[in-house]
């Protein structure tokens, strides 16, 4: 039987999943990720291990984990750690995928109404005493029924929160690396160049994945296209938008504002000048967060285990190793 490693408590029923197969499994201790060098000891002494997104995996941890069969990755992303390099030594990569996106599509629309609505501004003030009367001026938003919404990255985050914008009967742009037709007939969407949905979008939302392409996506060029107070919200990874060149843009008054799940870095430090906008929103990358979806995430990374540790291909691949470790490797 196998050592298990996770690299923090988990909701659900996936540590007694794992038990009742026979593993042995050690789960760390604490909120915080354990440092890089306690993860690569717990590597080296672990047949499987259940990471989360902010659990930085090298080549060297590989190479120094023999007995490593699967890095099971509690997320739809992967950004934490090289497929391919994972691949060549003989490791199995895995995520779990159709499990997050409507709750992820849940918290993004609730962000551009947040933002739109300037819920949070209007909360802070009313309990600084700000609020004495009712007032034909204070925190005038912009209204999201009707409005257009670019939707930048059209996976399953993305086709979710068109759903819910069909609801709020917004105009739909979308860009994408590959067209989608039938998604185009069903859900009425528009697709454009990105420097087009930028430029006709009241609302950016962000739903691609972080790779060398999409990094700094919205950068200086980017902010300068879009519209005159859109208003740009972001759930998807915090290195696509140059934080520098957003925050030239808020400083500007060109960007309406911002609503921010995931940040570059995370955690943000209280000392960056995002948290001195009152029109930024930024929450601690919560877009899973429900205690349903985080239990099913939790539990298909260990299904995902459990099918290497038997001997199978997991369910989730997202990369296949030409010679996978086995049992005789360790």
């Amino acid at each position: 039987m196998g050592h298990v490693f996770i690299t923090r408590a988990i909701p659900g029923n996936a540590v007694a999943q794992l038990e009742a197969a026979g593993h042995t499994v050690e789960v760390w201790p604490g909120e915080l990720p354990p440092p890089p060098e306690a993860l690569a000891a717990a590597l080296a002494r672990s047949d499987a291990v259940m990471t989360m997104v902010v659990d930085r995996m090298t080549p060297a941890m590989l190479a120094a984990a023999p007995r490593l069969r699967i890095v099971a990755n509690m997320a739809v992303g992967y950004d934490n750690i090289d497929p391919a390099a994972a691949a060549e030594a003989g490791v199995w990569v895995t995520n779990t995928p159709g499990v997050l996106a409507e709750t992820t599509a849940d918290l993004a629309f609730a962000l551009l109404l947040a933002a739109a609505r300037r819920v949070v501004e209007a909360d802070r003030d009313t309990r600084a005493g700000g609020w004495k009367t009712w007032s034909p001026t204070a925190f005038l938003g912009t209204d999201l029924f009707g409005a257009t919404l670019g939707i930048v990255g059209l996976g399953e985050i993305g086709e979710a929160v068109a759903r819910r914008a069909r609801g709020f009967r917004m105009r739909i742009l979308y860009h994408s690396r590959t067209r989608k037709p039938a998604l185009e007939a069903d859900l009425g969407l528009e697709f454009r160049d990105l420097h087009s949905l930028l430029a006709d979008s009241d609302f950016v939302s962000l739903h691609t994945p972080l790779t060398p392409q999409t990094r700094h996506l919205l950068g200086p060029a980017a902010f300068a296209a879009m519209k005159p107070g859109a208003i740009l919200v972001n759930t998807a990874r915090g290195g696509i938008v140059d934080q520098d060149a957003l925050v030239e843009a808020l400083r500007s008054g060109s960007l309406g504002g911002a609503a921010l799940d995931v940040t570059d870095p995370e955690p943000l430090p209280l000392s960056h000048p995002l948290y001195s906008f009152p029109n930024v929103i930024i929450t601690p990358h919560i877009g899973s967060a429900s205690r349903a979806t985080r239990a099913r995430m939790a539990e298909m990374a260990a299904a995902n285990i459990l099918a290497v540790l038997a001997g199978s291909e997991p369910p989730n691949p997202v990369n296949r190793p030409p010679h996978p470790r086995s049992q005789l490797d360790t």
